[in-house]
């Protein structure tokens, strides 16, 4: 298949790759490519839809694909018909998007704008977030960012190279407090246990879910604190890793920052095609936190024993009885990290 590619490529005079990186995918087909639309947060217009309809039908064979980055895409586009569809999308100011080792368009769920489980507003961030880095060259591989209203983590931030999710640190007002144990049996973390006639939390098992806020009955347990965590050296693919935690608490305006010099970190540090959980693996994270996170004056999250309650379990390929617990599976992963 790869050569039956280079020889296309080599006859019809077109740099494959280019073109890929610019959102122009080639198919098996001769001369028929995949349209990638430029959809951050897997938000659509009626009025984009429309437009996509119509590429389909007039510059492809009628059918539309939804990608697994909630991006819209249109198969079975000849390369002669490129410059039409692009000025096509102009008419609506819309675009193609990127591929290629370049900034990709970020991901979010509805967030707080209509979903009850939605801690932050995540649309406004992918959008913001879009119009800033969007298509940036990474001079490596690419890089995919996520943005997730809650814990249960549907845009999978743990699977990002840069993920941010919602949280929410509860807090009690004693005086209003009836003792009904509500946000105990409704804290799915064991989290909270009631001491005195009131609900305690332990910090360390607590996820900032927001779950005891919503089921108070007399409004006894209100916000306290509310931001984002962030994860970092995640993706998926034939080699998946998950994202390590390095803050929590993040205000909106301390994501740009952060993106920004994980970024310059990540075009310094990379080698050859190597993503950004690939460079932990070899050189340590603890550097990514002392140079990124520490500087920007953030909530570092440094240890272990922090990023335990936020992990998942799963398959275990080695069935020594040393990676049996989670505890084992963190120094596991230290250790195989470098740090």
């Amino acid at each position: 298949m790869v050569d039956k590619l280079n020889e296309e490529s080599h006859r019809s005079k077109l740099d494959f790759n280019t073109l890929k990186s610019g959102g122009f995918i080639k198919q098996t087909q001769e001369n028929l490519f995949t349209v990638r639309l430029r959809c951050p947060g897997g938000r659509l217009t009626s009025q984009q839809l429309h437009k996509a309809a119509e590429i389909a039908e007039k510059y492809g064979r009628g059918e539309l694909h939804t990608s697994m980055r909630q991006s819209i895409e249109v198969p079975y586009v000849h390369y002669e018909n490129f410059d039409a569809i692009a000025a096509s999308l102009r008419e609506i100011n819309w675009s193609v998007a990127s591929c290629g080792p370049r900034i990709r368009v970020p991901i979010a769920c509805a967030g707080c704008t209509y979903n009850p489980n939605g801690l932050v507003d995540t649309q406004t961030m992918c959008a913001e977030v879009d119009k800033r880095y969007f298509g940036t060259a990474t001079t490596h591989h690419k890089f995919k960012m996520s943005f997730s209203g809650c814990p249960i983590d549907c845009p999978r931030s743990r699977e990002a190279d840069l993920g941010f999710q919602g949280i929410v640190e509860p807090q009690l007002v004693e005086d209003l407090c009836n003792a009904c144990g509500l946000c105990v049996v409704n804290c799915d973390e064991k989290a909270l246990t009631m001491v005195n006639a009131l609900p305690l939390r332990d910090v360390n098992k607590c996820i900032y879910c927001g779950d005891c806020i919503k089921v108070c009955p007399i409004d006894a347990m209100i916000v306290g604190r509310i931001g984002w965590l962030v994860r970092v050296g995640g993706k998926h693919g034939r080699h998946p890793l998950f994202a390590y935690e390095v803050a929590q608490f993040v205000s909106d305006e301390q994501c740009y920052p952060i993106i920004e010099k994980t970024m310059e970190w990540y075009k310094a540090n990379a080698k050859g095609r190597e993503r950004i959980g690939g460079i932990f693996h070899r050189i340590g994270l603890n550097k990514y936190i002392d140079e990124v996170i520490r500087p920007l004056k953030l909530e570092v999250i440094d240890q272990p024993e922090q990023r335990r309650k936020f992990w998942a379990s799963g398959n275990l390929y080695q069935q020594d009885t040393e990676f049996q617990s989670r505890q084992n599976i963190e120094l596991w992963r230290e250790k195989d990290n470098g740090s």
